[in-house]
């Protein structure tokens, strides 16, 4: 392996996906640095090993990842000590078909496998296994690194690995397995390792977050409200979760956040759809019906609570009336914003085989009504902020302008302002004069 004077190796981590990926990839670098690989500022060309960890919830994400691994073959011929490793859900889900289509990969390690990752390092700088698939999704785990975390502000945090929902479009559980919850003892102290580095917020992440605890030992901590109870009396400035169920969302937790002092205002609750009939074909286990009642739960306990969503367009089955009524339920609810996605197939999950598959040109068409309904309502919520005093978590500088900082509110809003004194990490306020769809902007106060 290639390594500078003081045998540091460079490494390069390619994430794609979700925040869960980009946690995990945080925690790779920490197993890593055990091993001599520093994370490499500049481009994938200084690298000594580079890791692709992937995502295949949908098939765009595949195909551009497997886009960059060609990419790599180049990088590989210049130099052969190059160490490439494919990591995460795909890679899960492809397993040997990676090694077929690129040779120049050097091993492949599915979801879950962190405490194996340095050992395949190790094994692929030595010549000792080249080609090596590990996709057991019954071995492995995150193992005790310290993340080498990307944000100086927040720290994501696992507090659980897989799903048991099942939904019918979602490939997550064949790829990350059964649910896991981590001990709350684990979570609880990384939450105080944070602060005490100086980190300001935490997000806790799970596929499902509601369904925390299930397979623990009964003790103090029993479910995902009980957690956030715990994390809150730990002080940390703010705390975030993502994502919760709609069919799992407690009363417990509902009153929990209201009483809760540093929980964020801020929910994300995918939706998914909102006609019954979809719903049941994608086996999300509640009714229209059901969200609305949940929705005015939350917004009767913690009121200006910010609610964020995910909606799927064109899945199978979906006609002209299941999509007004979607759009009738997107304007009634008011979300502050929403992820919208294409239905894409994905081989293995049942939808992929359902036979009334609606046409590109119809999601398509479809998606743009929602888009250009939704940036309506999140612009109308937003003018809400013009006037007002906020407190905001500042995040840095500006990608586009770096007189111009970052800093998001309780509410997950991005707010733009002039930089003065304030550092990323500490907390400033400001008062909102101009709203847009995706941003606020504003002046110290």
């Amino acid at each position: 392996m290639k390594a500078n004077n003081m045998n540091v190796k460079k490494l390069k981590i390619l994430s794609y996906g979700c925040q869960m990926n980009m946690a995990e990839s945080e925690r790779m670098a920490g197993a890593l640095a055990a091993i001599g690989c520093m994370p490499e500022a500049d481009g994938i060309e200084n690298a000594d090993v580079i890791l692709i960890n992937t995502c295949c919830v949908r098939e765009t994400a595949e195909e551009k990842i497997y886009g960059k691994i060609g990419e790599l073959k180049a990088y590989k011929q210049q130099n052969p000590s190059l160490i490439i490793g494919v990591i995460g859900c795909m890679a899960q889900k492809e397993g040997q078909n990676i090694i077929r289509r690129a040779p120049h990969v050097d091993f492949v390690l599915g979801t879950n496998k962190i405490t194996e990752l340095a050992a395949a390092v190790e094994s692929a700088s030595e010549h000792r296994r080249r080609h090596f698939v590990d996709t057991d999704l019954t071995a492995g785990g995150m193992g005790d690194a310290t993340p080498l975390r990307e944000s100086k502000t927040a720290a994501w945090i696992p507090i659980m690995q897989g799903c048991d929902n099942f939904c019918t479009y979602c490939i997550v559980p064949y790829v990350r397995g059964r649910e896991k919850s981590r001990p709350a003892a684990e979570i609880l102290a990384e939450i105080n390792a944070a602060q005490a580095a100086g980190f300001a917020e935490v997000t806790l992440l799970g596929q499902n977050v509601n369904s925390y605890g299930k397979n623990l030992p009964q003790e103090n901590i029993t479910d995902f409200a009980d957690l956030i109870a715990a994390a809150d009396r730990t002080g940390i400035g703010r705390i975030r979760f993502m994502t919760s169920h709609p069919k799992d969302l407690s009363d417990k937790l509902i009153l929990t956040m209201a009483k809760s002092e540093h929980v964020c205002r801020h929910l994300h609750l995918p939706v998914q759809h909102a006609a019954n009939g979809i719903l049941r074909k994608m086996n999300r286990g509640y009714t229209k019906e059901h969200y609305r009642e949940l929705v005015q739960k939350i917004r009767d306990a913690v009121p200006n609570i910010a609610l964020t969503t995910d909606i799927i367009v064109g899945f199978p089955g979906e006609k002209d009336e299941d999509f007004a009524e979607l759009l009738a339920f997107v304007e009634e609810i008011g979300f502050d914003s929403a992820y919208t996605f294409l239905y894409s197939k994905r081989t293995g999950t049942p939808a992929a085989a359902f036979a009334d598959q609606v046409s590109d040109e119809t999601k398509k068409a479809r998606l743009q009504k929602l888009m250009d309904l939704q940036n309506k309502i999140s612009l109308k919520l937003n003018e809400k902020f013009v006037g007002r005093r906020v407190r905001v978590l500042v995040e840095g500088a500006s990608k586009n302008d770096p007189a111009v900082w970052t800093g998001r509110t309780s509410e997950n809003k991005l707010v733009l302002f002039a930089h003065g004194n304030e550092q990323a990490g500490e907390f400033c306020d400001v008062k909102i004069e101009k709203a847009q769809t995706w941003v606020l902007k504003g002046v110290i106060v």
